[in-house]
């Protein structure tokens, strides 16, 4: 079942990781191992959660890798979902 227009898993990340810890971009990112850039980048939407991404983020804020995923997961099939007419394929099955 797709989730109606969920939410980048970046929204998710600022609003029940950082700001509940009172956690700066800097130093969450300095937290996760990466740079600030990158982690900017995925709070506005700009990248997606990658399987190393989603180990480095249940590994500090909890949560299963999976579920980590998924949002992103959800997020993409939402968005692709949006243009499914703009597809154009040619049909194998009977």
């Amino acid at each position: 079942m797709v989730m109606y227009d969920p939410p980048h898993p970046g929204e998710v990340i600022k609003e029940l990781c950082l700001q509940p810890l009172g956690l700066t971009v800097t130093d969450a990112a300095k937290g996760l191992g990466i740079s600030r850039k990158t982690l900017s980048a995925l709070l506005n939407g700009h990248f997606g959660i990658s399987i190393e991404m989603a180990i480095r983020l249940s590994k500090a804020f909890g949560g299963s890798v999976e579920s980590w995923l998924v949002q992103q997961a959800q997020y993409d099939l939402w968005q692709v979902m949006q243009k499914t007419d703009e597809i154009e394929v040619k049909t194998f099955a009977s």
